[in-house]
């Protein structure tokens, strides 16, 4: 049975393409590997990125400069006009925003950015704010909890430090 027949019938899994079965299967003999070199031999798994002996293109191009890359902080972001569907006097935080599904969680670090209007009186818990989502926060009677990287409070994380001296 050939493998595009059985995808046509519409059967849940190809059949496995059997090999080494004599000249007039088409795939006798060397199976499909051809003659010498490294494809040819079991256990065989060509690397990510090789091209054959050609010089790889991860090589060719060249490297400058400075990537910020491996230390970008990433943020899970949500704007300001999303937060109207908590009630008045609500805590919004992360696990507030996920609970209603607001956003899909990106990080362990919220950003609140300004996007649209806010009508509500909200108490936000984040660790970021654009200007604009600060300004309307607190233009709507709400207000804002500035948080670490570890979600604590910023004003009460900095109190519980001793200081050296």
């Amino acid at each position: 049975m050939d493998l595009r027949q059985v995808c046509e019938k519409g059967e849940k899994y190809q059949t496995r393409k059997r090999v080494g079965r004599g000249t007039g299967s088409g795939s006798g003999k060397t199976c499909g590997r051809g003659h010498k070199g490294a494809g040819s031999r079991s256990g065989y798994s060509r690397r990510p990125g090789f091209e054959g002996g050609q010089m790889p293109l991860y090589r060719r191009v060249p490297k400058r400069g400075f990537t910020n890359a491996p230390f970008r902080k990433d943020y899970t972001i949500v704007n300001a006009d999303k937060l109207n569907v908590f009630e008045d006097g609500a805590v919004v935080d992360l696990e507030a925003v996920l609970a209603r599904g607001l956003v899909s969680m990106a990080s362990p670090l919220l950003k609140v950015l300004g996007g649209g209007e806010l009508q509500r009186k909200l108490t936000v818990r984040a660790q970021k704010f654009s200007a604009s989502a600060k300004q309307k926060i607190e233009a709507a009677g709400g207000s804002v909890v500035l948080l670490n990287d570890k979600g604590q409070d910023l004003a009460s994380a900095a109190a519980e430090q001793p200081e050296n001296g």
